[in-house]
């Protein structure tokens, strides 16, 4: 029971990704895609667990930006 939890995991981890790098191309939540498809693959590779945690970074500077960009607009 516990490799079919591991082998479903692994493999909706990799289809959320896979969704989400084709969302990058075409118009899509890609940034709901791809960080939940790392979120289940970091529970098993460690590469996924340091994409995710640079993908976070990344999101948390870009909405840094916005926020400041907003504040200057008003």
């Amino acid at each position: 029971m516990h490799q079919l939890k591991t082998s479903v995991q692994i493999v909706l981890g990799f289809v959320f990704l896979a969704i989400g790098l084709v969302f990058i191309l075409l118009p899509g939540p890609a940034v709901i895609f791809i960080p939940l498809g790392l979120a289940l693959l970091s529970l098993h590779f460690s590469w996924a667990k340091k994409w995710l945690k640079q993908s976070q970074y990344w999101m948390r500077q870009s909405a840094q930006r916005v926020d400041a960009w907003l504040l200057k607009r008003k």
